[in-house]
């Protein structure tokens, strides 16, 4: 199945025939035998620290969003993110992951300071920062401070859905050249897409899987769209799984030695969605090493799953259920093959 030789017509027809048909194994198959080639059975840690769910942005899906003033906002301090890698640390984990909105407290400074004291108490951790859009002068710090990846999902790749998605201060196109900017730096890049999000087609996914095509990014999160109560979306219905399981294998097949997670939004919409992110190609999972206390804030859309098996705290069950699912936790960073 040669992916990268399809025209836009061509890979909208491959999405919309498997779809709905939950029974068409053979494109899951190729895309565990492509992961198996370049991963084993291994699946890479992330320690998750959402630090701040302040947001300059009114994205139309998330729950954060600057309008929805119905929310406990947070920001943890300089200290409190240490705290957080040191409890990653102890428990194993490599990489942590940086998440918060696009808020505007973190300046440069802030920001350099918080990389410089993670990268020097753990040298050989890695670290991923995922802040949404800033300029090149900024990522230019947070590479010199000594950030390894970031993590910037594009949501979609038409230009028409994305304008659907969030308002006229927002465009894909700075989206897309921020990305294009990060790895002209040299981070270790991811992208990423929701799956049902309102509006969407299947020729837009199509059009994803040529953005991707072209990006060649070296993480891709594919997650379902979930509504939020407190957004304009509140009443849309949520993304399919196994639409979402489709896209996670097709991005595998179309990206081979992509790092891919097995999202918490996939665990969400169902008991065994991560495992079945898995099972279809993906090869990551982030649990999360954020404060207990501002777990349930951090809630960019409804139900969000924040204590169990996605919890840091609880590796013995993450463990059992990977093994389950017939593969096992790598404690390594866990870097791209290619870096």
């Amino acid at each position: 199945m040669n992916l990268d030789a399809m025209s836009k017509a061509e890979l909208t027809a491959l999405i919309s025939e498997n779809a709905g048909n939950s029974r068409n194994s053979e494109i899951f198959e190729y895309a565990r035998k492509i992961r198996y080639k370049h991963y084993g059975d291994k699946v890479y840690l992330r320690g998750l620290i959402e630090f701040t769910n302040y947001c300059k942005n009114d994205c139309y899906y998330c729950g954060i969003r600057r309008s929805n003033d119905k929310i406990r906002r947070y920001r943890l301090s300089a200290d409190e993110i240490l705290l957080s890698c040191g409890t990653g640390y102890g428990l194993g984990f490599r990489t942590f992951v940086l998440q918060g909105g696009e808020d505007g407290y973190y300046t440069d400074d802030k920001m350099a300071e918080i990389i410089g004291r993670i990268k020097e108490k753990y040298p050989d951790c890695a670290l991923t920062l995922s802040l949404g859009e800033r300029s090149r002068e900024s990522y230019q710090r947070f590479r010199d401070a000594g950030a390894d990846r970031y993590l910037l999902r594009h949501e979609t790749a038409n230009s028409e859905h994305y304008s659907q998605l969030h308002p006229p201060t927002q465009t894909l196109k700075s989206r897309m050249e921020c990305l294009y900017t990060l790895k002209e730096l040299g981070f270790q890049v991811g992208a990423g897409f929701m799956v049902g999000s309102p509006y969407q087609t299947n020729e837009s996914l199509a059009e994803d899987l040529l953005f991707l095509k072209d990006l060649q990014p070296h993480m891709v999160g594919i997650g379902p769209f979930i509504p939020h109560h407190q957004t304009p979306f509140a009443r849309m219905e949520r993304g399919p799984l196994h639409l979402t399981l489709l896209m996670v294998a097709l991005v595998r097949i179309l990206l081979p030695k992509a790092l891919i997670p097995a999202t918490t939004a996939l665990g969400t919409i169902h008991p065994q969605g991560r495992e079945m992110g898995l099972k279809s190609g993906a090869n990551v999972i982030m649990p999360n090493l954020s404060p207990v206390a501002v777990r349930q804030d951090y809630a960019l859309y409804d139900n969000k799953i924040s204590t169990g098996k996605e919890a840091a705290e609880c590796l013995d069950a993450l463990e059992k259920s990977v093994s389950s699912a017939g593969f096992r936790l790598d404690f390594s960073r866990g870097d791209h093959p290619d870096n």
